[in-house]
């Protein structure tokens, strides 16, 4: 029955992946069970009635879709979308199911017999694994201190309890090494906090409403497919759609335009554009006079100036009325904007005309030097995007802030929305990534540990390399959760040093992961449905319960079950060991929401379409955007806006492009969230099964290589197999790589990426990397 019952399943899941049937809603007879019986075979018909339903939503960095499962005698039947929820779910989603039941699934805690990296492990008991972990906690401490250990963290699953509670453990522990920045965005996070005081604010409400629409380094049809349904809106509605990126994406597919770039000069492209906005008087005055940080002052030594030293917030300007030096809060005062508004010997300048004159080196000829983009298209854009209104740039973490700079690319971006006073409006702003936490307040789930130990943390792209090398300390103890360090963390050869180097490696994990293989235990945790949690998060709008709605396979436990019991071990098994709905509860304090209301279903922390900064109010302390931002200045870089050229680049290390002369961008794909559902079975059906490099014909011939041949990236890195697409798909002289292969399918792409730190914010460079490609055979 269950063989039979699984083929029908997936050939009707393999449809609607090729879009050959719908989410059609669910007929009494929708589901059926065929008997184990010889011919004739007998099917039983069952009515929805005979179904339990639970809801969830995908935990993992997406949409967080809300989902609906049907559950019969206990085992989890079907997923389908939630009838009435704003978006519906993907092939990912529906396809859970076959996570749930996989092959691979871990169900008992797992202890290595074999060398790291091989797979051999023998089913060991919870308490067993309890009294590993707890000796090997107690004995880093011991002689190592707690700098010996290290938890890393990220976003395969990221519902408002696991991350926080294993965070939370390891502070009421003393404290321990953790990662500083993000693999996904912390160079946007460094340029939004100090710019517009917020970070996950996005404007997808909006977007039909908008007439121009630029996706910069973005692939929203892929990485915001549930939305993207509004993009087709906006364009039915007369709006452009503009694909500035090295590839001709799945979004440029539907676009009006696609603008091939070289990677890594998009701060160039952006300064050539406000060069041409400004000159040709398309700015908003009175929104940067009012709203903005454009009228501040900056004295000969580029120091804002202040009223009061010890007052932070007592930003001086020029008042043209009353041709005073006056606070820039000041009622009933207008100040200076321009340079020829302030008094000649005045030693200041403002703000506007410090931006200005980063933005006026770059003429048409030197951008289009610089981008490989023609005067002609630079022009045309600048002009669209500042009178064109509402004008909208969709950034949602774009591939184009995964450099070295990247955080003055998403921080331009947002100053070409401030000049054109194209922010707070509906159909124009930043769209970014956002969930419910822009809109109400949440609360931690765990009250602060009395005593943490400041320890240095280790840069999230050098993880590998500093764990290897012992910077800054010996790692004794590594706990890994929600995170595939060995798909995920660039620079994979070196991230494999340091996981056989670390003496006891602990990974939660549901299936038996790349990471996992090389993991001394391996502990087996729930999927969505298998226990009951919160998302309250920053990638849907609406706050969802995560019900549970069929018992775990095996062994498995909810991450904050393993907490709870170790804590007990520790001493502080009180703080851990309440009822999840005490966690719950605590987190939607101040936000208004309560946990009986989640229980009917998804909740909306406000009413009608959300707007970001509307009418202009930010969330800086001064309720501005702030264009100038101290920040940076004090690690001895631009207070504003400003092009660097990224290290590894042609341009850039002349000698390392002699080796490796073609630059590398990562691509993600519909069929994983990073490295999530990677194995899953439906998805391998449905999605291709082998990793690709998208490569320029010409680029190709040079190397002989043939569309649909495997090919083997390579620097001094590491090494990625693929197969070739031969396409004018992709910039000359770039190759696009794929996102999210396990070392069980060939190994991710992440072998060769760069490890180097984003200046600003701490980030990942991947799309700062210098490869080759040769053909194999």
């Amino acid at each position: 029955m269950n063989e039979l019952s699984s083929l029908r399943l997936k050939r009707r899941t393999l449809l609607k992946g090729l879009g050959v049937i719908g989410l059609a809603s669910i007929s009494p007879c929708a589901f059926s069970l065929t008997s184990e019986q010889k011919e004739p075979l007998r099917r039983i018909h069952l009515k929805l009635t005979d179904y339990q339903t639970f809801r969830s939503t995908c935990a993992m960095e997406c949409l967080h879709c809300n989902l609906t499962a049907y559950v019969y005698q206990k085992k989890l039947m079907k997923i389908e979308a939630t009838e009435g929820f704003n978006v519906k779910c993907c092939l990912r989603g529906i396809s859970r199911t076959k996570w749930v039941y996989h092959q691979q699934r871990v169900t008992t805690p797992l202890l290595r017999v074999g060398k790291k990296g091989e797979g051999k492990f023998e089913p060991i008991t919870w308490q067993q694994a309890l009294d590993l972990i707890e000796k090997n906690i107690r004995a880093t401490i011991k002689e190592q201190g707690n700098e010996g250990l290290l938890l890393s963290t990220h976003a395969g699953n990221m519902d408002s309890i696991k991350n926080d509670m294993g965070k939370a453990f390891f502070d009421y522990l003393g404290g321990s090494v953790k990662q500083a920045g993000s693999l996904c965005c912390s160079a946007v996070t460094a340029a939004m906090m100090p710019m517009v005081g917020l970070r996950y604010a996005d404007t997808r409400d909006t977007i039909a409403d908008s007439r121009l629409i630029i996706c910069w380094g973005n692939n929203p049809a892929v990485t915001m497919q549930a939305y993207f349904k509004n993009y087709l809106r906006a364009q039915e509605q007369g709006a452009r759609i503009v694909v500035i990126d090295p590839r001709f994406n799945e979004t440029a597919a539907k676009a009006d335009e696609w603008i091939p770039i070289v990677p890594g000069t998009d701060t160039a492209l952006a300064l050539g554009m406000m060069k041409i906005i400004i000159e040709e008087q398309h700015i908003d005055a009175d929104f940067l006079r009012q709203h903005t940080s454009a009228v501040y002052l900056v004295d000969a030594k580029d120091q804002l100036v202040r009223a009061d030293a010890t007052d932070s917030e007592s930003y001086l300007v020029y008042d043209c009325t009353s041709q005073s030096l006056v606070r820039h809060d000041q009622a009933g005062i207008t100040p200076a904007l321009f340079q020829h508004q302030l008094p000649t010997d005045s030693g200041y300048r403002t703000v506007f005309e410090t931006v200005y004159q980063q933005a006026a080196p770059w003429t048409l000829d030197r951008v289009a030097a610089e981008t490989d983009i023609p005067a002609h298209t630079i022009l045309r854009l600048a002009r669209d995007y500042a009178t064109t209104a509402p004008a909208m740039i969709v950034q949602n973490m774009s591939g184009a802030q995964r450099t070295e700079f990247g955080t003055y690319v998403a921080a331009s971006q947002f100053y070409l929305a401030l000049l054109t006073g194209n922010i707070g409006k509906r159909g124009a702003g930043i769209c970014d990534a956002g969930g419910a936490r822009q809109m109400a307040k949440f609360s931690p789930i765990i009250p602060p540990a009395p005593a943490v130990k400041k320890i240095t943390p280790i840069p999230v792209s050098k993880v590998g390399e500093w764990v290897a090398n012992d910077r800054p300390y010996p790692i004794k103890f590594w706990w890994i959760m929600t995170m595939g360090v060995m798909t995920q963390l660039p620079n994979t050869n070196m991230v494999r040093k340091a996981l056989e180097k670390v003496p006891f490696v602990v990974v939660a994990d549901n299936l038996m992961s790349s990471t996992a293989l090389y993991a001394d235990l391996v502990l087996p945790v729930t999927t969505i449905f298998e226990d009951v949690s919160l998302m309250a998060g920053v990638r849907s709008h609406y706050v969802q319960l995560m019900e549970q709605a069929v018992e775990p396979p095996g062994e498995a436990k909810p991450d904050y079950w393993i907490f709870a019991r170790l804590a007990e071990r520790f001493g502080f098994g009180d703080v851990f060991n309440q009822p999840i709905e005490h966690y719950i509860n605590a987190c939607l304090q101040g936000s208004g929401i309560t946990l009986e209301q989640l229980k009917k279903g998804p909740v909306l922390p406000v009413s009608g379409d959300w707007i970001p900064f509307e009418n202009g109010v930010f969330r800086t302390p001064t309720r501005k955007a702030h264009f100038f931002i101290e920040e940076w200045q004090k690690k001895a870089f631009s207070p504003v806006v400003t092009y660097l050229r990224v290290n590894e680049s042609p341009q850039g290390s002349p000698e390392l492009a002699a080796k490796y002369p073609l630059m590398a961008v990562q691509r993600k794909l519909a069929r994983s969230i990073h490295s999530s559902h990677g194995m899953n079975e439906w998805i391998l059906e449905v999605q291709r099964n082998k990793p690709n490099v998208m490569i320029h014909p010409q680029d190709a011939q040079q190397r002989r290589i043939k569309h649909g041949d495997w090919a083997t990236v390579f620097n001094q890195r590491g090494e990625h197999r693929a197969i070739a697409v031969v396409t004018t798909h992709i910039k000359r002289g770039v190759v696009s790589l794929d996102n999210g292969w396990w070392e069980q399918q060939g190994g991710s792409s992440s072998h060769v990426t760069n490890d180097a730190v984003e200046a600003l914010g701490t980030g990942h460079c991947c799309n700062s990397t210098l490869v080759d490609v040769r053909a194999e055979g």
